[in-house]
């Protein structure tokens, strides 16, 4: 019997990763309204605990994927699960919302920067001809637990409360956390095999892999035009997350409704994972990254006039199909782009990008609401920068290193 490629493990184990990391992140939409009755806060104020957590998550990379390349993934990885779960059940002693920051966000923020960027850029070295579609199955696991996690969130708020769903999820992600930080390994070298699980003489383990690092790299013009491209385009990528549920109930339609359309963003995404990432691989990942970001900014545009749940649930399938391609094929252009030798501090030093996109969108979008009463001004800036990172990102070369 042929065994499995232990590459394919370590895609499992990224993908549980994402799944418990990110589930739980994106609950967040099943919590808006209790969290916002409980301590009678604002849109903009409450939005400021996820975008607090979605900075710190994706700033903190650049210290991960850094650490990773230095210890291995495993004990990183491993820090990150334990953060999320202890800073659920944390959060559900909290007496005020600003507790909710310091729990949740500091929990959800450091956790998932500590567990994300590691894991993914692991990934990347046990794969090479397959390395968007891989890159793909595991991010899946954001897609997935977006489509699960929301609406599991809410049914379980509706019989625990919100504290009790707190302390719940957390006990889940520190169970499934411990079983993706056992199965996780460094690199194909270290168990004697090749990427893409290739027969032939293994390559020597005492190098270090091709490509630049990080000094050469972020001295390389393409790189800072990669990170103003991934600025752009994540000011947008994280409002319908926050926003989607409440402007939905905007229109009359129901809690449930609002949280059931965010959890379809996840059904989108999954799908824009597995199939996008593939594609990729056979058109080209710096075209398709292009595409995704303008179609990212197209379906923003859309949900500008959507109305009713039917036009909100095609908004929300369609903008989480580019969103997912977006995850899954950042990380493979990179690779392409600078090769593998500091490919996790690489990755960490880029999605700080996001972590600036991810901090001023939701808490923006939030703030204009509380003044304007409308999401019109906010949306279409979003929209116009999704725009603007895919003509940075069509200017790039499709390879660097090799």
């Amino acid at each position: 019997m042929r065994s499995v490629f232990y590459g394919w493990i370590v895609v499992a184990a990224a993908f549980l990763v994402m799944f418990t990391g990110f589930g739980a992140a994106y609950t967040f939409p099943a919590f808006f309204e209790p969290l916002s009755g409980e301590f009678g806060a604002s849109r903009g104020t409450v939005s400021l605990v996820f975008s607090a957590a979605g900075f710190l998550y994706f700033a903190l990379g650049a210290l991960s994927g850094r650490l990773a390349d230095r210890i291995g993934p495993r004990p990183v990885v491993g820090f990150g699960m334990a953060c999320i779960g202890l800073g659920l059940i944390a959060a559900s002693f909290a007496d005020s919302l600003a507790a909710i920051v310091v729990f949740y966000g500091l929990g959800i923020g450091i956790g998932v920067g500590f567990s994300y960027v590691p894991a993914i850029g692991t990934v990347q070295r046990w794969f090479q001809a397959k390395r968007g579609q891989a890159s793909g199955w595991a991010v899946a696991g954001i897609g997935i637990g977006t489509m699960a996690a929301p609406p599991a969130a809410a049914f379980t708020i509706g019989y625990l409360g919100w504290r009790g769903t707190y302390v719940l999820f957390g006990i889940i992600v520190l169970v499934l956390g411990a079983l993706a930080t056992v199965l996780l390994r460094g690199s194909p070298a270290a168990m004697g095999l090749q990427p893409d699980g290739a027969k032939g003489q293994v390559a020597a383990m005492s190098g270090p892999p091709a490509g630049m690092d990080l000094r050469a790299v972020l001295r390389h013009r393409a790189f800072w035009l990669l990170y103003a491209a991934g600025a752009l385009n994540c000011i947008g990528t994280f409002v319908p997350f926050v926003h989607l549920a409440p402007f939905a109930m905007d229109q009359g339609l129901s809690r449930t409704e609002g949280v059931w359309l965010v959890g379809m963003i996840g059904v989108g995404s999954t799908l824009g994972r597995f199939v996008l990432g593939g594609v990729a691989d056979r058109i080209g990942r710096g075209r398709s990254l292009s595409l995704v970001m303008l179609l990212s900014g197209v379906a923003l545009f859309y949900w500008i006039v959507a109305q009713g749940f039917f036009a909100l649930a095609v908004f929300a399938l369609a903008f989480g199909l580019f969103y997912g391609g977006f995850v899954a094929l950042i990380p493979a252009f990179t690779a392409d782009l600078f090769g593998l030798r500091a490919m996790s501090a690489v990755l960490g030093v880029l999605y700080t990008s996001v972590a600036a996109g991810t901090l001023l969108g939701p808490t923006l979008a939030g703030w204009v609401f509380d003044i304007a009463g409308s999401y019109t001004w906010p949306i279409a800036i979003c929209a116009l920068g999704c725009v603007a990172a895919a003509g940075i990102i069509l200017k790039l070369p499709q390879h660097l290193a090799e």
